[in-house]
């Protein structure tokens, strides 16, 4: 078996795992850890093949490198709220399996390759072609809304800021019971005066925290710290909580943006046609 063999295997089965990733965020809105284990073990156990087939030791230092790096970069991004904490280990699989771009001569691929590391690549085409899925997303939420069929002339007056505001509360906002949260979801403010639910929060050490209210009728609201949404042990803390009457029965979620699709479709672009902002750039520096 030759290399561009090896490669091709490490490619489709990248791609079938961004595949089922976006099957999963689609259906059950998060990514579940399990197939991002598998596949971040995929990409270390194969480019150790690689290693000691050719006894060259950049195959496995490069993924390992590349996975690291990969990693502090997308948990920066998690961290200022643009993508889930699935997202974020979904790219560091990839960048384990792929960790610089590959040219398959028996495919006649040749993608356009970046200065920087392929999975940076990924990430900047995913964030390009986001915005499409963006419009589509926030259209179809606005079009099943039931406060917005309501309210149509809210649509008319759009660019008003008060509208505007009150038409994202809307379309981006849902009611959920305490007993139907499931991990990943994204909690929105839920305000509150009770001094034990601040202690109950600190001490949970999960993904929600406590805010002091401007308020005058409340002291407190929590809500989730990240776009990674709740942690099964955030569930279980609100449901208790909930059951004690600590807090109400319901409470107000986040529709969060599936950003697999963009990931999937950002990869099998970085595969076949290379970097997006290079292709950009070589295309305007020939226009001009």
């Amino acid at each position: 078996m030759n290399f561009s063999s090896i490669f091709l295997i490490q490619i489709i089965v990248t791609i079938l795992f961004s595949i089922l990733a976006t099957i999963f965020d689609l259906k059950k809105n998060f990514v579940p850890d399990w197939l991002n284990n598998l596949l971040l073990a995929f990409g270390l156990s194969s480019n150790l093949i690689l290693t000691m087939v050719t006894s060259n030791v950049k195959f496995i230092l490069a993924s390992i490198i590349s996975m690291l790096i990969t990693y502090a970069i997308s948990y920066l991004l998690w961290q200022l709220h643009l993508w889930g904490g699935g997202d974020v280990k979904l790219f560091t699989s990839i960048a384990t399996v792929i960790p610089f771009g590959i040219n398959i001569e028996f495919l006649n691929i040749f993608p356009l390759l970046s200065v920087y590391p392929f999975t940076f690549s990924v990430i900047l085409n995913s964030i390009l072609v986001s915005f499409p899925f963006l419009v589509v997303f926030t259209t179809r939420l606005i079009i099943k809304n039931k406060f917005i069929k309501d309210n149509a002339d809210l649509l008319i007056n759009i660019f008003n800021y008060n509208a505007l505001r009150l038409l994202i509360k809307n379309t981006l906002n849902k009611p959920v019971k305490v007993k139907d949260l499931e991990e990943g979801m994204i909690v929105n403010k839920y305000s509150f005066n009770d001094d034990h639910v601040c202690q109950l929060i600190e001490e949970s050490n999960g993904n929600l925290k406590v805010y002091k209210s401007k308020d005058n009728e409340f002291k407190y609201y929590f809500k989730s710290r990240s776009a990674g949404g709740i942690t099964q042990r955030d569930v279980t803390l609100l449901k208790v909580m909930c059951a004690q009457k600590f807090i109400s029965d319901s409470l107000c979620i986040k529709l969060g943006f599936p950003f697999t699709p963009s990931i999937m479709i950002g990869l099998i672009i970085a595969l076949s046609y290379g970097d997006l902002m290079m292709l950009i750039t070589k295309n305007l520096v020939l226009v001009v």
